[in-house]
């Protein structure tokens, strides 16, 4: 039986953090104990509205468990994984539902090299322009990859900027979508959850007047500036997905857990860290099935795939930030 000093068990929970998760919630929590980790998912952070299934938050349980997977074999450790099914039962000591038991066990594969969950941020700014070594980059991602469709033809890269926006507005029309939005976005940085978790000013890259109109926008001014065909305009984010060198649909099997899904989710984001690309993904275009489907058609995916996301990708314009909003390790472990 392998036991983890609580020093390392922290190193390990605290780069399982560094993991994406929808709306950066966070929702993952981690007990250790005889040789086992279980993962549990806080079912006090949810997005119902944008997530009324519960899929995107299971799927932030999954990269999480990448995280975790990886942190560990950096270390000589491997797990050996149970997964219980979405309606398992909550722990008796409060509102955490037991997600999966992770056995931990000596590693018989090399650590990685390179660590990309230290550098890996959503660049949701512009890209640079195409160069040889960028085809390159997506060449190697593309051979890395069998769920990931990455299509640089330029007319369809409009097409998805287009529809991106399209669905964007689709969603923020619903006011309870906007409402449950706005609650995870930390606009200023007086607000003292702006270093903990959700959406914050600095992770988006706004500035504080941006950061300001965003709220407004957003907010009380969205009804208003609708109706005068204005919010479009100012929520448009066709011009940078346009700059991207390609959109990638992330795709997996259809009916898989999507605690699996979202460690493959989370290695395939870290595979472009890895190659040099910088990512941000569209969600929006997974998430409404008019979208979906239409980029499922398009692109001829097999009946048995299911688009789980989308990234726009390319070489950043600019210089990312690595600031992160993350909750306490102590936090994480119950």
């Amino acid at each position: 039986m392998i036991e983890l000093a609580p020093e390392v068990l922290k190193a390990v929970v605290a780069e399982a953090g560094l993991a994406p998760s929808v709306h950066n919630i966070q929702p993952a929590r981690w007990r250790h104990r005889r040789g086992v980790i279980e993962l549990y998912g806080d079912r006090t952070r949810t997005v119902p509205v944008a997530d009324p299934s519960g899929r995107d938050w299971r799927l932030s349980l999954g990269a999480s468990l990448e995280g975790l997977s990886r942190a560990l074999q950096r270390r000589g450790l491997a797990i050996a994984i149970e997964y219980l099914p979405c309606d398992s039962a909550p722990a008796p000591d409060g509102p955490l539902q037991r997600a999966a038991i992770a056995t931990l066990q000596p590693s018989s594969e090399p650590a990685p090299d390179v660590a990309p969950e230290h550098s890996r941020v959503s660049w949701r700014g512009a890209f640079k322009p195409s160069d040889p070594a960028m085809h390159d980059a997506l060449d190697r991602l593309a051979a890395w990859r069998s769920d990931l469709v990455l299509v640089r033809d330029e007319a369809f890269i409009a097409h998805a900027a287009r529809l991106g926006d399209t669905a964007s507005l689709h969603f923020l029309r619903d006011e309870a979508h906007r409402r449950e939005l706005l609650a995870w976005m930390r606009l200023s940085t007086s607000d003292p959850r702006f270093a903990r978790d959700g959406l914050n000013a600095h992770a988006m890259g706004l500035g504080t007047v941006e950061a300001l109109g965003a709220g407004l926008v957003l907010g009380p001014l969205f009804p208003a500036l609708d109706r005068l065909g204005l919010a479009p305009r100012l929520l448009a984010e066709s011009a940078r997905t346009r700059s991207a060198s390609a959109i990638a649909l992330f795709h997996r099997p259809v009916g898989e857990d999507a605690i699996l899904s979202g460690r493959a989710f989370y290695h395939a984001w870290l595979d472009m860290e890895t190659c040099g690309i910088g990512a941000v993904p569209m969600s929006v275009l997974a998430d409404w099935p008019v979208a979906r489907n239409a980029l499922h058609r398009l692109h001829g995916l097999a009946p048995d795939r299911a688009i789980v996301n989308v990234f726009r990708i390319g070489r950043p314009q600019g210089t990312p930030s690595r600031d992160r909003a993350r909750l306490p390790v102590d936090e994480l472990i119950v």
